[in-house]
């Protein structure tokens, strides 16, 4: 017997022998008519005591018994005397007999959870070799470009001036593996096989986590922190492709670097900051050069409001970025491996070239990018907006160049469903229909349908890469978008963009252009 149980059987033994003592000697005291001061210490003090432990052991049981109550803390402990003490003849015999069951509870439920943690200490064991496991995604594009001004045709084809070219194309093939090194470290390999010709490389790296602060470490080839939509994962984007201001100062968004990631223990805030090479090394894996030419970058996010009740269906997400960056602008076009000060995107669509394009700066010596983003999302409804710009310093008694854009879009689920947010890395995350698409047949000889999660979207974006005799042209487009989920792993998408060029330096005579694309997009990842 424990010593809790030996300390209610004494307490216990002891009250039944005083309240034997107080009623069979009750006639006899009732003779008295008055009781002196040691009689009064003899039999009510007695009683007082016991009730006072009673009700302290009773305390005492609470809580113990309350930290097994799913939900629920102990109850603190009284810092004063027991108030209302009564006597002995006020506590009820059952107490005890409840009490003694609540203690034998109390100790079977120990006994269990201590055999609990004893089998899962008996059954881990620590890992001997990396982990592994694998996954991928296959996206499949056809783009049309029904209608376009002769502008277009020579940006497109410079050459020719031929318009640009329908096409059915793989957007990515892309395989990964990725695991934990031991229980301290992480790795993961991204290879895009789009073009069976040429693969390209695109997350690669090693990592340490579990680091102080909620923080992982990664090195290697990975992400520069600018943009949301850049940082967006391709598989949960609501559009086909990002922004033309996000793919503009972000092109390609992925760097050899060191970069750190962390969050708040409330997951309010996350924060990233690494240094990057400027050189896009995805088809070779390899910098060379004699100058680093790199780049700082570091985002700032936060979900100040995340309805948790709700499942995430309604929240606010800011974050401010930005980065530092050392071009090589005083090196030749045709010299390999330099970085000068560029920026250029295609139509949001995939087209043969990128249809406004500043060229290699001359005389770019650094460039600072400054970003903001916000989102909100309430229920079904999503909005949207980002804007960046870039100022670029020359040297030679070369002016200073500065180049802007922006984007705003609305999307809404027909079915109800809300775009999942991410907030350790204040990223979308995935969606999950409420109901996933089918038809098969039934046992009756009929039909059963599903009919998925359906989404419609609208965005308006716009980029300036025209300043001073810099003269990359600006654009304007408009997109609407309809999404078609068949599960939370598969989807199709559908974009129809007009947009509008202008200020672009000539070619073949034009400064600029308008047309109409259509896109759609089949698209699985595992």
């Amino acid at each position: 017997m424990t010593m809790l149980p030996k300390r209610i059987a004494s307490t216990v033994a002891a009250g039944l022998l005083l309240f034997g003592a107080t009623h069979f000697s009750a006639p006899a005291l009732a003779q008295e008519t008055s009781f002196s001061s040691y009689t009064t210490e003899l039999y009510v003090a007695p009683q007082d005591e016991f009730s006072r432990r009673l009700m302290e052991l009773e305390r005492r049981i609470d809580q113990l018994d309350a930290p097994l109550q799913p939900g629920l803390s102990a109850p603190p402990a009284p810092t004063g005397a027991m108030p209302n003490m009564q006597n002995i003849q006020n506590v009820p015999m059952t107490n005890v007999g409840h009490l003694m069951e609540r203690i034998e509870r109390l100790e079977a439920a120990q006994t269990v959870q201590g055999a609990q943690l004893a089998k899962v200490a008996e059954e881990y064991v620590p890992p001997t070799k990396p982990t592994f496991k694998i996954g991928g995604r296959v996206h499949f594009d056809t783009w049309d470009f029904p209608s376009n001004t002769p502008g277009i045709g020579f940006f497109e084809n410079p050459a020719t001036g031929n318009d640009p070219e329908n096409r059915w194309a793989f957007r990515r093939v892309r395989l990964e593996t990725s695991g934990d090194a031991f229980e301290t470290m992480l790795w993961r390999i991204q290879v895009d096989f789009a073009d069976p010709n040429d693969p390209a490389i695109k997350d690669v790296y090693i990592g340490w986590d579990e680091l102080p602060g909620n923080t992982t470490v990664l090195l290697g080839n990975q992400k520069r922190p600018l943009g949301l939509d850049a940082l967006n994962s391709s598989r949960f984007n609501i559009f086909m492709e990002r922004p033309l201001v996000v793919e503009a100062f972000n092109e390609d968004a992925r760097r050899l670097g060191l970069c750190g990631y962390s969050y708040s223990d409330d997951l309010v805030y996350n924060w990233r900051y690494g240094i990057f090479n400027m050189e896009n090394v995805s088809g070779t894996g390899t910098y060379l050069g004699d100058a680093f030419q790199g780049s700082g970058n570091a985002r700032l996010a936060s979900s100040p409001w995340y309805d948790d009740s709700s499942g995430g269906r309604g929240y606010y997400h800011w974050a401010i970025a930005g980065m530092v960056a050392n071009p090589d602008g005083d090196v030749l076009a045709t010299t390999p491996h330099s970085n000068q000060g560029r920026f250029r995107t295609r139509p949001e669509a995939r087209s043969s070239s990128r249809w406004i394009d500043t060229g290699a700066i001359a005389g770019a010596d650094w460039y600072e990018v400054f970003a903001l983003e916000s989102m909100l999302n309430v229920g079904a409804w999503n909005f949207c907006g980002e804007y960046q710009a870039t100022w670029l310093q020359r040297d030679n008694g070369m002016s200073d160049v500065n180049f802007h854009g922006g984007y705003l879009q609305a999307a809404y689920f027909l079915t109800g469903e809300h775009m999942a947010y991410d907030r350790k890395s204040s990223t979308l995350s995935r969606v999950k229909p409420f109901e996933n698409f089918f038809l098969v047949p039934d046992c009756n000889g009929n039909f059963g349908t599903g009919w998925g999660a359906w989404q419609v979207a609208a965005r308006i974006s716009y980029l300036d890469l025209t300043d001073d005799n810099i003269q990359g042209g600006v654009e304007t487009n408009a997109t609407l978008g309809l999404n078609w989920l068949w599960t939370s792993h598969s989807k199709m998408q559908f974009n129809a963009i007009y947009g509008d060029i202008s200020e672009h330096r000539p070619v073949g005579g034009y400064t600029g252009g308008n047309f109409w694309i259509m896109g759609c997009r089949f698209m699985v990842d595992f």
